[in-house]
């Protein structure tokens, strides 16, 4: 395994609920991962990062943690988690687990014991508990509302049963934001760090990487009406996005995102990590706008990539994409570390669907049935393959979720009753939530569940669009989703784009871009009128192509 694995490393996310299920409970599990750990290793992806697996009530998905250090019976044991790692590392794949720091489960020991001991209590310390205003301390602390609408704070009923304190919650009600000024919680996360290191995981992808650390006094804050729900996602539709929730001025930072004490909290944590073989890292989720300070999460004595989401929130257009491919190149190249691409996750509506939305949708709000302005299916495909062609050529790190190498749509008609995302109740059905990208996976077109598990269970319906998207209706299919994906992965590691650097080449128009890495010309058409390709052989194109012309929404690859 070679040094400095991460910087140009194809990173696949696995949301476990989602992928595999092994006894067919209906809920994916670590079992059902290490099944089809020789599928991953047949599309050609380097690690895997797997969303939550821990002790979980499961109100957010497993992000709601209950036990850091332990598997939730749902997906396994310890046992089958050091299996499926095993299995991994004995393919050549590396595994990267989600990490929860910002805040825990209502269920977990620690606030169970803040909640009986009492104000002013150290047990009450390691959380954000603080008295209410007004006379009688009926009202929150300030105006701050949850991720996931709704106010952020939540009135406890003291052991004595009158009304008392209240606790900050960023998330849901039962996910209780941690102190990070308490040393007990700093201790206890290298704690959590060393237990998964010890077992051999190879690095940590830290959710709400840019929370944990608050403003002083915790004053009030009205975050922009067009903001993304994390901070620092604009609206975007596949024109030109709106203006960034957070804008180059550190006084615009939101009092709870992107404050400068995190990052002292990660130079800890870094130094923890270079204790270990292997080069272990650090992968940030984090929220923030402009791309020079998300560059400051990764300075080089703090994590080793963070979430390139200025990039996936960027509309198809050729303008906007050059535009943010040498802003990120450029701020990430300023402190050393590889810019990462990424278009979609188990956050927000899959590229598929979400590139060709002609109406602006927020993150975090999720489409269904009311929404306005979706594409036909095969529009939106065409347009996500160019994309992911485009983004492949691109040199650094690129992470892939789980079943866009099908090119999966986002499921927009779930039934309402089926939801479970918070921010659908929260809102009260105002926002769809992030259950449309979570909804379980196909692998065998006439399986049960459609080989997702062994019974017809399933913890989200499944469409009937998935049958003819299974991979096994894909596997060795001449244009399919699932091959385009395995020969650009293929093509990407022999060309060695991943470490290679962008040269923008001259002559073409303002809707198509053009540039060579290494011994590759990368050419994407994000208009409609079709145009002539330079020279060299065509190596791949994300749709069939006649001749030398290069249709709009399509991109091709072609040799230098």
């Amino acid at each position: 395994m070679t040094s400095d694995w991460w910087r140009t490393a194809a990173i696949y996310q696995i949301y476990p609920r989602s992928f595999a299920d092994a006894n067919g409970d209906g809920m994916g599990d670590l079992a059902g991962i290490t099944s089809r750990l020789d599928d991953l290793h047949e599309l050609g992806i380097d690690a895997i990062w797997l969303s939550p697996f821990f002790t979980s009530p499961q109100r957010d998905a497993g992000y709601d943690v209950a036990d850091y250090c332990d598997v939730d019976p749902r997906f396994g044991t310890l046992a089958d988690f050091d299996a499926m790692l095993a299995e991994a590392h004995a393919r050549g794949i590396r595994v990267i687990i989600d990490l929860v720091p910002n805040h825990s489960s209502d269920e977990h020991e620690w606030f169970q014991a803040a909640l009986a001991a009492g104000p002013g209590s150290a047990e009450r310390a390691r959380y954000l508990f603080r008295d209410g205003r007004g006379p009688a301390g009926d009202e929150p602390p300030n105006n701050w509302e949850s991720v996931f609408g709704g106010p952020a704070w939540t009135r406890v009923v003291e052991a004595d049963g009158t009304p008392g304190q209240w606790y900050l919650h960023l998330f849901d009600s039962s996910q209780p934001d941690f102190d990070w000024t308490n040393d007990e919680v700093r201790e206890e996360f290298r704690d959590i760090l060393r237990f998964w290191l010890d077992r051999g995981v190879d690095g940590f992808r830290v959710d709400v990487a840019h929370g944990m650390i608050k403003a002083d006094g915790l004053p009030d804050y009205t975050p922009p009406a067009d903001g993304g729900s994390m901070g620092g996602g604009a609206a975007v539709t596949s024109g030109v996005p709106l203006e960034p929730a957070i804008s180059s001025e550190p006084g615009d930072l939101a009092p709870y995102w992107g404050q400068d004490g995190v990052h002292e909290i990660y130079r800890d944590w870094r130094k923890l990590l270079d204790e270990y073989p292997g080069e272990r890292i650090l992968a940030a989720e984090a929220w923030v706008d402009p791309l020079p300070r998300v560059a400051n999460w990764v300075r080089p004595d703090e994590m080793h990539q963070a979430f390139n989401f200025a990039y996936l929130e960027t509309p198809w257009d050729a303008a906007a994409l050059r535009h943010v491919i040498d802003a990120s190149l450029d701020a990430f190249g300023s402190v050393g570390a590889p810019s990462t691409w990424v278009l979609s996750n188990h956050d927000v509506v899959r590229h598929a669907t979400r590139l060709s939305v002609t109406e602006a949708n927020p993150q975090g709000h999720g489409l269904g049935s009311r929404s306005k302005g979706l594409p036909e299916y095969e529009a939106g495909l065409r347009r996500a393959r160019a994309a992911t062609t485009l983004m492949l050529a691109l040199p650094g790190s690129a992470y892939l979720y789980q079943g866009e190498e099908l090119g999966l749509p986002e499921v927009i008609d779930l039934p309402d009753d089926a939801r479970e995302d918070p921010t659908w109740f929260r809102t009260n059905g105002e926002r769809y939530g992030r259950d449309g990208c979570r909804v379980p996976i196909p692998w065998e077109a006439d399986a049960p569940s459609y080989g997702f598990g062994p019974s017809e269970a399933s913890w989200l319906p499944q469409p009937a669009q998935w049958r003819e998207l299974a991979r096994d209706r894909q596997r060795g299919t001449d244009g399919s989703t699932l091959e385009l994906y395995r020969s650009l992965l293929r093509l990407r590691r022999e060309h060695d784009l991943g470490s290679g650097a962008v040269e923008w080449l001259p002559g073409f128009d303002g809707e198509v871009l053009a540039f060579r890495n290494g011994d590759v010309i990368a050419v994407a058409n994000t208009g409609t009128s079709p145009v002539e390709l330079p020279s060299g052989d065509v190596l791949l194109a994300s749709e069939a192509l006649t001749g030398r012309t290069l249709p709009g929404d399509t991109t091709a690859w072609l040799r230098a």
